[in-house]
């Protein structure tokens, strides 16, 4: 019998790493900085030096020296050893505790603290830094709709409702509209940032025993440690009978107020879209670009459609969150944990990616001055028709009696032009002795653009006022830039 030959053992394939597609393809370094593993990591280990000394300032006896020793290595982050001990304690907290001790040689961390006095106070701190930068940024975008609004402050431009001419307005107030938007949606994170409490050092249920025990039934004591920790951690304020978990409305809170912001700039991308098929505009379209791999002549508004989808993420996690508020048993769980896991980075790599887009879009857009007076031109005699009609009355017509009369003749002239027929709207109103104008009457009106937008460069005025009186209270945002090329 022949000999069997051995056959090769089977190779052992490495599962490939799985990357979060929001922050590696769309968030900025700023951002992912806060949110990345080894970025929390860095915040849990400054935040217990902090702790470790203000509880030796307070009397407890942690060693000088110990401190140093943590202070010497919480920069020695190691993420797979962290994941090895979690996969023997199946305890995040107590994996970094226990990675955090072996390398200082140490066990003077995390004295009175359990893990929601960390892993609370650790994910506040992160979406209150999240919440500076979306602050920045989005002061930066209303200085962006203000400087084009102002640029375009005069532009004839046909108005639409319904997606039909209506009456005519001014580009620089189309801007304006959507940027008083975003304005709104700034006012109110504004307001959300600045009084945003933390959790505090509160304890297993809230009522600080541990910490109580520990200075020695202290009150004082007490309410001096968790000021220093705040001071540290940067919040103005503390909830003061919280239990083990902050209240998961304050989540839905900030992520509601993050899809605000987003849906306010996907207002605006999606007039643009829109304003891009029409040949009106293009939201910038850079050497190299490719719009499409078989038309070559299509330069589509992509970034204007990513901040659309942005949009539609943000209010994705709105729902999650709002699944968690109104979910608390007694004094806390972490039932809410593997979806705050996933809202809370993601809704910021979100809004960032989205923030960076419309900084882009803001910076590169591009306006076709002939193309819009062109349309403006097809357009007048019919968004004009309350102007005459306002014309007549003065000359003693019945205001319905007119409103018919335009009506009709404004109907003919639309079925002519889908006939490729000449519309001839100015000679049917001409010739209609319900309204008593003549044509020269009618051209005149015609040629007196500037009537037709009533208010809209005032309101044009008023809103760049407006922004940029918000952005001298943002530092920064002056001078901010898109961070990459999206």
């Amino acid at each position: 019998m022949p000999k069997k030959s051995a056959q090769p053992a089977p190779a052992t394939r490495i599962a490939p790493a799985i990357t979060n597609v929001l922050a590696e393809r769309y968030a900025s370094p700023a951002i992912k900085a806060i949110w990345s593993p080894t970025g929390r990591v860095e915040i849990e280990r400054d935040y217990w030096i902090a702790i470790m000394k203000a509880q030796r300032s307070l009397g407890i006896a942690i060693p000088a020296a110990a401190i140093s020793d943590y202070e010497k290595v919480k920069d020695q982050i190691d993420l797979a050893s962290i994941d090895a001990r979690e996969r023997v304690t199946l305890h995040d907290v107590k994996a970094r505790i226990e990675e955090f001790n072996g390398l200082a040689g140490r066990e003077s961390i995390h004295l009175g603290l359990t893990s929601r006095d960390l892993t609370e106070n650790v994910e506040q701190l992160q979406i209150l830094r999240s919440l500076t930068v979306v602050r920045q940024k989005t002061v930066a975008a209303l200085l962006g709709y203000a400087k084009r609004a102002k640029q375009y402050r005069n532009i004839l431009l046909t108005g639409r409702t319904h997606n039909v001419p209506a009456q005519p307005t001014t580009l620089g107030k189309r801007i304006a509209m959507f940027g008083e938007e975003l304005l709104a949606a700034f006012t109110r994170f504004d307001e959300l940032s600045a009084r945003y409490p933390a959790r505090g050092l509160k304890g297993a249920v809230g009522t600080q025993l541990d910490q109580f025990t520990l200075l020695g039934g202290d009150a004082k004591k007490v309410a001096r440690l968790e000021q220093s920790v705040l001071k540290h951690l940067g919040f103005k304020s503390a909830l003061g009978a919280v239990g083990q978990v902050y209240p998961r409305t304050l989540d839905f809170e900030v992520v509601s107020a993050l899809h605000q912001i987003g849906a306010a700039a996907a207002s605006f991308a999606t007039t643009l879209r829109l304003m891009a098929g029409q040949g009106l505009l293009t939201e910038g379209f850079q050497k190299g670009q490719v719009g499409s791999s078989a038309m070559p002549h299509k330069m589509n508004a992509r970034n204007c459609e990513r901040i659309c989808g942005f949009s539609a993420i943000l209010s994705g996690h709105v729902a999650m969150t709002s699944a968690l508020a109104g979910h608390q048993w007694n004094e806390g769980d972490v039932s809410c944990s593997v979806v705050r896991r996933v809202a809370l980075p993601d809704a910021f790599y979100a809004i960032d990616g989205l923030l960076e887009t419309l900084l882009n879009v803001l910076n590169q857009l591009t306006v076709f001055p002939k193309v819009i007076a062109a349309e403006s031109a097809r357009n007048l005699p019919f968004l004009a028709t309350t102007t005459i009609m306002m014309a007549a009355v003065k000359k003693g017509a019945g205001r319905e009696t007119a409103h018919a009369a335009i009506k009709e003749h404004a109907l003919a002239s639309a079925a002519a032009i889908r006939e490729g027929r000449e519309p001839g709207m100015v000679e049917r109103l001409a010739a209609d002795d319900r309204l008593g104008l003549d044509a020269s009457a009618i051209h005149a009106i015609l040629a007196d653009t500037g009537s037709f937008v009533g208010a809209a460069p005032a309101q044009v005025d008023t809103f760049v006022d407006t922004a940029r009186a918000t952005a001298r209270k943002v530092k920064g945002a002056s001078s901010l830039k898109p961070g990459r090329l999206l």
